[in-house]
């Protein structure tokens, strides 16, 4: 019997564990989508796969030790099963490149960030000569999303319009891990966004390392405002999200655009970092604190109803009391309604890791609670001043970890709020990718509550995927990339048409 038949009867499983950001999902999966075309099937959950994927993220400080412990866990799994594969891909391998197989032997296969699309030739190859296969492209080889996805949502899909960073944040490792910025052409993405309409899908996040940069390639600044626009007129699309932008990127044409795109949803992910002007310049964020609030004074202004989150970084190189009070200041104006918090981490590489003034640990832990209760503060009032409204959630799966003992569902407000409802006379019936109509009957600092009797509830096809157990399945989308040469001229900015 050839292998090749072998394969057919007896086909190999797959497991892909993924770290890191939304981008790092979105890539995982693209792995999925491959192997799965390559002829792979997905583990079920009790199952030991044939090939093991971690799809790494390079960004917090314990990122290599929980990648070799997990590599350590396989060892003696894959010691007892021969023919087993281990395969390490994302940011971290795009770093620790041929450090992984010298740590760890047993891996078969390493890839980077630039060519995931190699995957089911090296697992091959690695396979055929009883070898690990490193291979690290320098740039990118193929734009993901001209690779076939595995979808994991039936209602909800991530949509990549670039990818890369031309910044140069002196904390952030992940220019140099993904590159500079790649833009894909509007007709591709909105290809993309509609192929996963006609999937089912209800909702699309656009997705960049700056996503509001989005155009510099092609020489466009307001082509990211464009797009929001031009995703308002695809038809079955319910809301688009976008994550995340750069405040220095940040034009009005992008606010007026979520404004009066009616499903563009009013709710807007800007990473501040720092409230100190002195901590941002360190950092190189061009921004400084009054233009940030300007921006969230533009935003709601035009959407009052607009949720807010962000990110922020304690205890940065240099970082006095002082600056961590401006943080505090900050946060007090802007009223996030819930953000992500990190304390400063060394990343070698990076200008920050070398830098003077390196903050105590113990220093930063206690800046980090403050700033935690601080925001619980304000997150728990912004959403007391939603109780006795009435919201629509797209009822999701895997959001809420408590609905079983309580006995309700989960999902998401249109401004991106985590609601537990209650299903009542429609217990049963309620399945994820539908619409739900609740009213708001109590608050806590991360989430919301209704338990009330639902006031609404709308079928979807998306719902119709999720009881069918369907998962969306996208072919590769082709994309205006360069090629080799020289580039061609730009052609003149249409009049009309996201760290």
């Amino acid at each position: 019997m050839t292998t090749s038949a072998a394969h057919a009867r007896h086909p190999r499983t797959y497991q892909v564990r993924t770290y890191g950001c939304q981008m790092n999902v979105h890539d995982s999966e693209r792995i999925s989508g491959l192997l799965e075309s390559a002829g792979y099937v997905r583990a079920g959950e009790s199952d030991d796969p044939d090939v093991v994927v971690f799809n790494t993220c390079a960004v917090r400080e314990n990122a290599d030790n929980r990648l070799y412990g997990n590599l350590g866990h396989l060892r003696p799994v894959k010691e007892k099963r021969p023919g087993m594969q281990i395969a390490v891909g994302g940011c971290l391998a795009q770093k620790d490149r041929g450090e992984i197989v010298r740590r760890a032997p047993w891996v078969d296969v390493v890839f980077g960030t630039h060519n995931i699309g190699s995957l089911p030739v090296l697992l091959d190859r690695a396979r055929h000569n009883a070898a690990a296969e490193v291979e690290i492209l320098e740039s990118l080889e193929v734009f993901p999303s001209t690779l076939p996805a595995r979808r994991e949502s039936t209602y909800a899909g991530w949509v990549s319009i670039s990818v890369g960073c031309n910044n140069t944040c002196t904390f952030c490792i992940v220019p140099s891990l993904r590159g500079r910025e790649k833009d894909r052409r509007p007709g591709d993405v909105l290809a993309e966004v509609r192929a996963l309409v006609a999937e089912g899908v209800l909702e699309v996040t656009l997705l960049g390392q700056n996503v509001n940069s989005y155009g510099v390639e092609f020489g466009d600044r307001f082509a990211f405002g464009k797009l929001l626009r031009a995703c308002g007129e695809v038809d079955g699309l319910e809301r688009v999200r976008f994550t995340s932008p750069h405040p220095k990127d940040f034009t009005d044409d992008v606010i007026a655009a979520m404004a009066q795109t009616p499903n563009v949803c009013h709710s807007l992910h800007m990473p501040l970092q720092s409230g100190s002007d002195a901590v941002l310049r360190a950092m190189r964020r061009s921004y400084r604190a009054d233009r940030y609030l300007g921006i969230i004074d533009k935003v709601r202004d035009a959407m009052p109803d607009a949720a807010i989150t962000t990110d922020i970084i304690v205890g940065f190189p240099g970082e006095t009391d002082a600056d961590f009070e401006r943080t505090l200041d900050v946060v007090r104006a802007a009223r996030f309604s819930s953000a992500f918090t990190f304390q400063y981490s060394k990343r070698p590489g990076t200008p920050a890791a070398d830098m003077p003034g390196q903050v105590p640990k113990a220093v930063v832990r206690e800046r980090y609670d403050r700033l935690i209760a601080c925001l619980e503060e304000i997150t728990w009032a912004e959403n007391r001043r939603l109780l006795g409204q009435r919201v629509e959630v797209l009822a999701a799966v895997g959001e809420g970890r408590k609905d079983d003992r309580t006995g309700r569902l989960s999902g998401r407000a249109r401004d991106g709020r985590l609601v537990h409802f209650a299903a009542g006379a429609l217990t049963g019936r309620i399945r994820p990718g539908d619409i739900v109509d609740t009213v708001v009957s109590y608050a806590a600092p991360h989430h919301l509550n209704a338990d009330g009797e639902p006031l609404a509830h709308r079928r979807t096809r998306a719902g119709d995927a999720f009881e069918a157990g369907r998962s969306p399945r996208t072919a590769g989308v082709m994309l205006g990339l360069p090629t080799i040469g020289a580039p061609p001229a730009p052609a003149p900015a249409a009049s009309a048409c996201d760290r």
